[in-house]
């Protein structure tokens, strides 16, 4: 499923289902599609989701484990140091926060559907 998030105050963004609805739950919404916030209440829930965001941020600053020495890391069948990472959400919220900063300025609802 893909969810399309949209305001009058500017472009409209499309994200996948599992993602935009983490996004919501973090906004304080019931994470549901359909749904929307009206015009005053997308004040709050960027400050929301820029406070969550943060915390997300403090929380992923971890050093990374390297490999024991027992571990054959060369015999990887994956593509090893190849193979893609995983966008983590900090990176997939930046689209949002950028469509809820507009509509907040601009004083515009923002409403979301499948």
């Amino acid at each position: 499923m893909l969810v399309t998030f949209r305001s009058k105050a500017t472009e409209s963004i499309t994200m996948f289902g599992d993602v935009a609805q983490s996004l919501l739950t973090l906004m304080g919404a019931s994470g549901r599609v359909p749904g929307g916030f009206a015009a005053e209440d997308v004040p709050t829930a960027l400050a929301k989701l820029e406070a969550e965001i943060e915390a997300l941020k403090t929380l992923s600053k971890t050093t990374p484990v390297s490999p024991a020495t027992n571990e054959d890391t060369a015999a990887d069948t994956n593509g090893g140091d190849d193979a893609p990472s995983p966008v983590p959400l900090v990176s997939r919220a930046i689209p949002l926060l950028s469509l809820l900063k507009r509509a907040a300025a601009a004083k515009a609802a923002v409403t979301w559907e499948s």
